[in-house]
């Protein structure tokens, strides 16, 4: 049997969460094992719906070529994904980025999310291409999204919308968090500097009053 090839788990996590459960419930605790069938190793996730309690399972092939994380998420490597069509990755990106959290350390997760996601898009054009060709899509919701607005499938507009996602994230980034103190303010710093040096020579003025009582 041909299984779909999952290149990384990020990206199998990803696939589970946009095929819920019969009963429409996303929540479901996944195991992962590895298995061996006549094509080979796969990667088996399987667990029982939080909802309704029925067992889901899914199975998929392992890439030709490992890919490493380079922090999160990693959804795989230069090639473009079999899981998800460009179409999908780009609705979880504008899903994603639609609702980022108020909190600084939640918000940049999702960020990053937005922003891998229309990085996959990107991998499904050739470099000697501007947009997403039509082998890009090949779900129902995929290819929908891409009559509505085919124009977000350039290559111009998708390097914009993914370095936005970028630039804010470091904003982000640079933004003081609610539990630290705000940087000292440099003049006042400066005003307490000279200050001390008056305070010190104010200090050794009193042993000369001192004298001076004695010698009266």
């Amino acid at each position: 049997m041909t299984y779909p090839v999952a290149r990384t788990r990020d990206e199998a996590l990803l696939y589970l969460d946009l095929h819920p459960c019969e009963c429409g419930s996303m929540e479901t605790d996944w195991e992962k094992s590895t298995i061996t069938d006549a094509g080979g190793l796969a990667a088996r996730y399987g667990g029982a719906c939080a909802e309704c309690g029925a067992e889901r399972e899914y199975t998929f092939a392992l890439p030709n070529r490992e890919t490493f994380p380079k922090g999160w998420p990693t959804y795989g490597g230069a090639e473009p994904s079999q899981l998800l069509d460009a179409g999908e990755w780009l609705l979880v990106s504008d899903r994603v980025a639609s609702n980022v959290p108020p909190d600084a350390e939640n918000a940049g997760h999702a960020l990053s999310m937005a922003r891998a996601a229309v990085e996959e898009v990107l991998k499904f054009i050739p470099e000697d291409q501007e947009r997403v060709p039509d082998h890009g899509f090949w779900t129902e919701r995929g290819v929908e999204f891409r009559e509505v607005e085919p124009g977000r499938f350039r290559r111009e507009r998708l390097e914009v919308v993914r370095d936005t996602y970028l630039d804010l994230h470091r904003e982000l980034n640079r933004a003081p968090r609610p539990d630290q103190s705000p940087a000292p303010d440099q003049d006042a710093s400066q005003d307490r500097g000279q200050d001390a040096p008056q305070d010190k020579r104010q200090g050794e003025d009193a042993p000369q009053d001192k004298r001076q009582d004695e010698e009266g």
